[in-house]
């Protein structure tokens, strides 16, 4: 056995939230990153933006008339798509002449000055006839071992809701999976929580999503584990190209205990990236680094975005996929941050342990696309010496700039 301060809006089925953030990314700074668009406060689904609008002047609301000679206004019909966003003003478009204004825009507000030193004018971005429009978060009555998929993806704070024919942004639909992609039975090894140990909170809202390969309960709770293994599905059947490979530390191609929450989500016209926060916990540190009993989280995406492991986008600058091995294991007994994050966990108590600190991924998307995301771990190798991880703070990037694919730690853990 073995940076800047934005006042970051994100909607409910259209409507906005606002919140203060900081900290940040080397690729795409974090204050061009919102909480995600939730229905409220506290880190629901959101973004952030510059708030320009083509060819970066500031959004700005507009008549939607040319000017002719002399200039006397030119009347167009209102099913012209003026701004290419692919919204008319029939449609809803309240400023065909700005590709960031329309019903499938993620709301934002910008509170810094412009090139000219005037904050721009607060703008309607998804056209629901309110201005910086706010609403509580949507994750904050969830019981600990609710297993409806919905309600994972308000943990990770994605609560805007989309319909097929709506095309507005918002999640399409929600399931826990296993690595095939079949159903998941529900199990304790999905639980969400308000808090993982009492050294361990939100990155957003009032709740997050844990998967396990054992228990997703801290110790003493009901339906915990209260030891180092415990086997909920057994074996599996990993997504195509997994386990990732490591060339220094090649894993088991067997999986066993493998559970994930997948999500379609329609993504925002004005959204050029997505970033979400994630912890990675498991009993296999230290005695088995580098070996083939490895567990794995993966966040995989499809459409796959280039930097990608074969759609996965979290892994340190070495490849490393996110196990023991990753570059980023510094929760532990004589780690850098030593051991407080694992008090009350479990972690630790019952076996030897460790864990990441909270790390954040970015990820470059599509605006107006249908992304499938998929949150996902799994035991390689057997069923002992479970894993854990904890996915929180979903947050869109609308700043118009390019976002590469990256995994940093966050610099100020909440």
């Amino acid at each position: 056995m073995r940076g800047r301060r934005f006042i970051y809006l994100g909607l409910c089925a259209g409507v906005a939230m606002a919140l203060w953030t900081s900290g940040g990314c080397s690729a795409v700074s974090p204050d061009q990153l919102a909480p995600g668009a939730d229905g409220g406060g506290g880190g629901a689904t959101s973004a952030t933006t510059a708030g320009t609008g083509t060819g970066g002047s500031p959004t700005s609301t507009s008549s939607g008339n040319d000017f002719g000679e002399g200039g006397a206004p030119i009347d167009e019909p209102d099913e012209l798509d003026r701004d290419g966003d692919g919204f008319t003003v029939e449609e809803g478009d309240c400023n065909d002449e700005d590709t960031n204004v329309n019903p499938g825009a993620l709301e934002v507000a910008i509170t810094e000055p412009d090139d000219t030193g005037l904050v721009p004018e607060p703008a309607d971005e998804d056209c629901d006839g309110e201005i910086d429009n706010v609403l509580p978060t949507c994750d904050r009555n969830i019981a600990p071992a609710d297993f409806d998929a919905i309600h994972g993806a308000h943990a990770v704070d994605l609560c805007a809701k989309a319909s097929p024919g709506d095309r507005r942004w918002g999640v399409l639909s929600a399931e826990y999976v296993r690595g095939d992609g079949s159903i998941a039975d529900p199990t304790p090894a999905v639980g969400v929580l308000d808090s993982f140990g009492p050294n361990v909170h939100p990155q957003g809202g009032a709740r997050m999503l844990v998967l396990s390969t054992g228990r997703a309960r801290i110790a003493h709770w009901p339906g915990a584990c209260n030891m180092s293994s415990c086997t909920n599905y057994g074996p599996g059947e990993a997504p195509p190209g997994f386990p990732q490979d490591n060339p220094d530390c090649p894993p088991s191609s067997d999986i066993n205990d493998d559970i994930g929450l997948e999500l379609v989500i329609r993504t925002p016209t004005n959204a050029t990236g997505y970033e979400f926060a994630f912890k990675f916990y498991t009993f296999e540190y230290p005695e088995f680094v580098c070996d083939h009993f490895n567990d794995q989280f993966l966040a995989l995406a499809t459409p796959a975005p280039p930097g990608s492991l074969n759609g996965n986008l979290s892994f340190d600058s070495l490849g490393n996929p996110v196990s023991v091995n990753i570059g980023f294991f510094d929760v532990c007994e004589g780690c850098d941050l030593g051991p407080d994050e694992l008090e009350g966990t479990g972690f630790g108590l019952w076996d030897d342990a460790g864990a990441t600190s909270w790390l954040r991924t970015q990820a470059p998307v599509k605006g107006g696309e249908e992304l499938k995301l998929r949150f996902m771990i799994f035991d390689t190798g057997d069923e002992a010496l479970d894993s854990t991880a904890i996915v929180d703070g979903f947050k869109w990037v609308a700043n118009g700039g390019t976002v590469a694919v990256e995994t940093t730690p966050v610099e100020d853990p909440q």
